[in-house]
């Protein structure tokens, strides 16, 4: 069959893949739990969950420095890629050789069809239903009513670097009440703690990935806004794939925390 990703290229499976590398962490976790285990052969070395799993598995470098070299020792069959997280000289290098999947995840909804499609081209589509029907659900039952909470999602330090309009992160922010105050910017810009300071947010919230923040991070900028500064679980607001059943109802008590603070 012939399939395309969503980048619009086309590939070819001749039956289900039985030997598959994934180049994106969200979604090793995400193969995993579509019950595809024996046939995955190849992850990045930031495929971390699940961990009893991914340790045993082989590693074919970091998301955007992949060796080649294992990745064709391992032959394989499918290769699961994604726009952002991957080298486009060397995802295109691999789609030469090897049928490719390359996903484009910048909302919700894209990672709903992400999901769908690798369900589809691995044979899995009954479970990868199952999967987003979960999380659709879960979208549904915590829902977050009443004022919307202004907030700056921090993802890296020196320079500071958040999340504008054009990110996954953001959508599913808007999705549970936040209002991102840097949604007038696109990707992932650089910003000073004077630019966070005049947008006046209720909360900050610092991502535990990429950059792992830490309460002295918060200590540091409290020194300099004063707002509700917190650590939150980045996983949550960042993986697209199967993680995305647990992350609406973190969303939920994590904003009922806040409003109950505040109104306290």
């Amino acid at each position: 069959m012939i399939f395309t990703d969503q980048c619009g290229n086309n590939f070819q499976l001749n039956a289900a893949p039985k030997r598959i590398i994934s180049l994106v962490p969200s979604l090793t976790e995400y193969l995993f739990d579509l019950n595809l285990e024996e046939s995955i052969v190849g992850l990045t070395k930031f495929c971390v969950h699940p961990r009893s799993k991914t340790k045993k598995t082989e590693k074919i470098g970091g998301t955007k420095n992949l060796n080649l070299s294992k990745i064709r020792a391992l032959n394989p069959d499918l290769i699961i890629a994604n726009k952002e997280e991957n080298t486009k000289d060397q995802v295109e290098e691999l789609m030469k050789e090897f049928p490719v999947c390359v996903t484009q995840i910048g909302n919700y909804k894209d990672a709903l069809e992400a999901l769908k499609l690798i369900g589809n081209c691995t044979g899995s589509i009954q479970k990868a239903d199952e999967i987003c029907s979960i999380i659709e659900n879960q979208k549904s039952l915590y829902q977050n009513i009443g004022k919307q909470l202004k907030v700056c999602y921090l993802i890296w330090k020196k320079p500071y670097m958040t999340i504008g309009a054009d990110t996954f992160v953001h959508d599913m922010l808007t999705i549970s009440n936040f209002e991102n105050v840097f949604s007038n910017r696109q990707r992932y810009p650089k910003i000073s703690l004077a630019q966070i300071k005049s947008l006046k947010p209720d909360v900050i919230l610092l991502s535990s990935e990429p950059y792992p923040f830490k309460e002295e991070d918060a200590y540091e900028i409290n020194k300099v806004i004063d707002c509700d500064i917190i650590l939150v679980n980045g996983e949550l607001f960042s993986w697209y794939g199967s993680r995305m059943m647990f992350a609406f109802k973190y969303f939920q008590e994590l904003y009922q925390t806040l409003v109950s603070e505040r109104s306290s």
